[in-house]
């Protein structure tokens, strides 16, 4: 790990990635603020006391506390150098079974609460005119698979964000990166992280086989969630990071065949798309 000392945001810090992210950058005398729904959850997952660390109690659906935290950091550390939008959690189910209401509040984490950060960090970023943006999607928002449409649908708003997001702050000297991991063993597979449709309609059986085969995945992934971290670590030490950073194998596979998918389709219908020009 590079020398330089960087002020880090990470939200979802409590678990996962995050947590990892935070006890390697702990480790390496990086500043970090991290936060989570509980305070308390946070510094016992955490587990180490230090002025490198402020542990920030944070509700990503609420603007006023999403500001507070950032305010929080800069006014304890005097700086942002990078922020990961790291927060958020698993929904499955189709469309029919799930509600409105389950649907918005995925989204409400998984998407405004990363909008949240990026609105209430960019006027500090800007000033400063550096820093690194890393936003947390999934290669279910480049391939998703049956039974995760609202989940595959927000993780690709998070990529699509993103990917314009890194061109309107180029010019600020502000990088960002959108990160799509693959199956990493951490806590996303159990309750506390997944959240599945509580009416099911039995017709769907191809949905229920899914949501099966995954859930017996947990605790066998084989994603390395502390690679994972060092990897993101490592991008933001790089002159020229990049835009889209894939994490695992399984990601790449699934990463590359979507692409090969596409180009198929699209070719498939290339007389008919060009035949609607004037």
């Amino acid at each position: 790990m590079s020398n330089i000392k960087r002020v880090w945001f990470i939200t979802g810090a409590s678990k996962g990635l995050g947590l990892s992210l935070v006890k390697q950058l702990l480790a390496a005398d990086q500043q970090v603020a991290a936060t989570s729904r509980t305070v308390e959850e946070l510094r016992r997952a955490v587990g180490i006391e230090s002025a490198n660390f402020l542990p920030l109690e944070m509700d990503l659906t609420n603007e006023a506390s999403v500001e507070a935290a950032i305010q929080d950091t800069i006014a304890k550390f005097n700086r942002l150098d990078v922020i990961v939008n790291n927060a958020g959690y698993g929904i499955g189910g189709s469309i029919e079974e799930l509600t409105d209401r389950e649907t918005r509040d995925a989204f409400d984490v998984n998407v405004f609460g990363t909008l949240n950060v990026i609105r209430k960090a960019m006027p500090q970023l800007r000033v400063q005119r550096s820093g690194h943006i890393i936003n947390i999607s999934s290669i279910a928002g480049i391939a998703p698979a049956t039974g995760w449409s609202i989940y595959g649908a927000a993780k690709h708003a998070v990529i699509g964000l993103t990917e314009v997001l890194a061109e309107d702050v180029k010019e600020f000297g502000i990088k960002v990166t959108v990160v799509a991991p693959g199956a990493f063993r951490t806590s996303f597979l159990k309750e506390e992280s997944l959240t599945l449709a509580k009416h099911p309609i039995p017709e769907y059986t191809a949905i229920r086989n899914s949501h099966d085969k995954y859930k017996s995945m947990d605790g066998t992934q084989i994603g390395d969630p502390e690679k994972a971290a060092a990897a993101m670590i490592a991008i933001v030490n790089e002159q020229k990071p990049p835009v889209y950073l894939l994490l695992g194998a399984d990601a790449y596979e699934r990463g590359m065949a979507k692409l090969e998918s596409l180009k198929d389709a699209f070719k498939e219908r290339e007389a008919m798309t060009k035949s609607t020009s004037f």
